[in-house]
């Protein structure tokens, strides 16, 4: 892996590999998390706006045509902490993929007319989500984890503040936001030059002083907490977590491994237990989340109501069980975890996108350690940890069929 910086203050990173592909990914250090109650969701409108018109390119399918008619794949996703646009393709064609990308950070026109159509767009978006209790039950799930850290709210923000939003808005924090000192350019293929074509297509581009937000510090669980929410539905949702740490405490990774032992596959305790062995959900599945300055960890299962509660005492049984984790758990936990995280990285964008993720956090190069850190893991990590956050003060969220 290299990494420059460029005189703007834009950080390249790039990792060389012979692939006939080539993932190229813009990523700038802002999200939901960085938005105010008013403009909740500006940062995830406005990864739909870039797509919607340059100077240059005068519409969505004049960006997209450049790109799909060579085979290749963009994209775009915006997160609590970030938002990414990529482009995926053939090695030879990298500087088609430099051309699009730094024109649309650069030239973005916010024509009324798109922002009134990705208005609708979005509204539409909110809806399908709400409507789908497997994607809504996240929503109400960080909504009642978290009291006064920002990842508390969706990141599409609200059918309100999506109204509110005009193109002054909008300019405003793109220049806020969008500036070559607060992106990564992360690229991982079989491509040369890679620091002198970037600055010919992005060192233009002038530095800002960019607005960062406080850190919250969320107060710690003190009770269980539940939410249930009925619906006309014919299965119910649930979801049951706990607010952890972020990345950069040495205990997340600890905390890796115990959702391997717990959910990797068909494998894990849970799915065992709740599924293999009793046939009380069809959708069973672990979570850990780590991230700048927050985490979650939260287990999810799709089943009847009427199982609801067994469910609840077979999943905090097996919280208590890690405490007698055997050698042969910990390091099949490891294996899935290794083997897993080296097939993701085969594809060039998720690893481009891995190296921009650790850049946020602090630094790519520690992608480098992950594994490193993963394998020092031992059992006595693994009964502590579990101590400390899988205990009786979880939040349950229900979306429970009538």
């Amino acid at each position: 892996m290299q990494k420059y910086r460029l005189k703007n203050g834009i950080t390249i990173i790039f990792e060389k590999n012979s692939s006939k592909s080539v993932a190229l990914e813009v990523m700038f250090k802002v999200g939901s998390n960085d938005e105010n109650e008013k403009v909740s969701g500006i940062s995830h409108f406005l990864e739909h706006m870039l797509f919607e018109g340059t100077k240059k390119r005068k519409n969505n399918k004049a960006i997209a045509n450049e790109i799909e008619k060579y085979g290749g794949e963009f994209n775009a996703y915006t997160s609590a902490d970030r938002t990414a646009y990529f482009i995926k393709i053939i090695n030879k064609k990298f500087d088609i993929a430099l051309d699009i990308l730094s024109d649309m950070v650069a030239n973005p026109l916010f024509a009324n007319k798109f922002i009134k159509k990705e208005k609708d767009v979005i509204q539409k978006e909110i809806n399908m989500v709400t409507d789908d209790p497997r994607q809504h039950q996240w929503i109400l799930f960080q909504k009642n984890l978290f009291e006064k850290h920002p990842a508390k709210n969706p990141t599409y923000g609200t059918v309100k503040t999506i109204k509110y939003l005009n193109r002054n808005i909008i300019a405003d924090y793109f220049e806020n936001h969008y500036s070559p000192n607060n992106m990564i350019i992360s690229v991982v293929g079989n491509v040369d030059n890679v620091k002198n074509k970037i600055n010919r297509y992005f060192g233009k581009l002038k530095p800002r002083k960019t607005i960062l937000r406080k850190k919250i510090r969320e107060p710690l669980q003190a009770k269980i907490k539940k939410f249930v929410e009925k619906r006309k539905i014919f299965n119910s949702y649930m979801v049951l977590g706990y607010k952890t740490i972020p990345r950069m405490d040495k205990e997340s990774y600890v905390l890796d491994v115990i959702t391997s032992i717990l959910g990797r596959g068909q494998s894990g305790w849970i799915f065992d237990e709740i599924r293999n062995k009793r046939g009380l959900a069809y959708q069973v599945s672990v979570h850990s989340e780590h991230e700048s300055d927050y985490g979650y960890f939260a287990v999810v299962i799709g089943l009847d109501k009427k199982n609801i509660e067994k469910a609840k005492k077979l999943i905090l049984q097996q919280f208590r069980k890690l405490g007698k984790t055997s050698n042969k758990d910990l390091e099949e936990a490891k294996m899935y975890i290794e083997g897993n995280h080296t097939l993701t990285l085969e594809d060039n964008f998720h690893a481009a996108d891995n190296l921009a993720f650790w850049e946020t956090i602090k630094d790519a190069s520690l992608s480098k350690n992950y594994m490193g850190k993963i394998k020092k893991v031992n059992i006595n990590d693994i009964k502590r940890v579990s101590r400390r956050f899988l205990n009786d003060k979880y939040t349950l969220v229900v979306v429970e069929q009538e």
